[in-house]
């Protein structure tokens, strides 16, 4: 296993070195590792809308290897991908794939997917030491932006209704009440935002790590630190709308059938227009207060 992981970090290393002595210094990697339902897919539709003007200061958002296939996909889930599977090889791949991006002005690089926090708890020893050896070959910063534990965790909760099933998730497309995914460990460990940032701080290195709070605008915010917002440049409008209380019951129905991924997708337009009629209609909240009153005795919330 310690081969493995000093094979992969010397390969890396390796392909690096030209860039550091032509720099005189290491490349920044900027790791956004969400969470889920904080504006997420809107800044990683800007990110890639704006890959030209980020250039021209330095900063590279990649392409990646499975653009080709899927053109519409502007996040980096291969990251939590091979590493949930500890596979070296294709993490390898990727990462040749984003320095062949790399050109002599580039000084940063950006690799956004919510699926980093998502999977976090599920990524083996021997990747999380990955992770830190990749600390020591980019000046590295975890960005990760976090809501309100009740609003985050009811809009997560129609996130996993909403997706596909997968092999091994216990959430995921499946017909569950709130109270019912609760009990779910993986679901409910997602409340556990100040874990997450006290090991990512012990991975990546204790000054390593920004948190910010979610303020209903993250594209904004980090199109001003990336120096690229203007008054007159309004980035992103918000992608991904939030399903009612009603259309979450249509899911939960759809949910009790075993639908492949392809086939959901393609009833996915429907529901949002199913969404959009019953918007007046039935929009409670999908949480009782029993489920309440467990939520707020779970969440570990950040100590700023």
């Amino acid at each position: 296993m310690e081969k493995i992981d000093i094979h992969f970090a010397n390969e890396l290393a390796e392909l690096l070195m030209p860039i550091e002595q032509l720099n005189g210094q290491k490349l920044k990697l900027i790791v956004h590792a969400g969470t889920p339902k904080t504006g997420t897919t809107s800044l990683q539709t800007y990110l890639d809308k704006k890959q030209r003007k980020l250039r021209g200061r330095g900063v590279l958002y990649p392409h990646n290897l499975e653009k080709l296939k899927n053109p519409s996909a502007p996040k980096h889930q291969w990251f939590e991908k091979n590493l949930v599977t500890t596979h070296r090889q294709y993490l390898l791949e990727n990462f040749k794939n984003i320095i062949s991006q790399v050109n002599k002005d580039t000084h940063t690089i950006i690799l956004s997917s919510e699926g980093i926090y998502n999977y976090w708890w599920e990524f083996p020893e021997q990747s999380k030491v990955i992770l830190s050896q990749l600390s020591e070959l980019f000046d590295i910063e975890v960005w990760v932006w976090f809501r309100d534990s009740l609003g985050f965790i009811e809009s997560y909760y129609k996130q996993c209704i909403r997706n596909p099933k997968i092999d091994g998730n216990p959430c995921y497309g499946k017909d569950l009440s709130f109270a019912e995914m609760l009990d779910i460990e993986w679901f409910s460990q997602h409340l556990n935002y100040q874990g997450f940032v006290t090991e990512c701080q012990t991975v990546f290195g204790q000054n390593n790590v920004s948190v910010f709070t979610y303020e209903g605008d993250v594209v904004q915010e980090v199109s001003r630190k990336l120096g690229l917002a203007t008054p007159h440049d309004n980035p992103t409008p918000r992608q991904n709308k939030s399903l009612n209380a009603a259309s979450i019951a249509v899911l939960r129905t759809i949910n009790q059938y075993d639908i492949n991924a392809k086939d959901k997708e393609l009833l996915m337009p429907h529901l949002k227009s199913i969404n959009e009629v019953l918007e007046n209609y039935h929009n409670e909240s999908l949480i009782d207060e029993e489920s309440r009153k467990r939520v707020l005795a779970l969440a570990n919330p950040i100590s700023f």
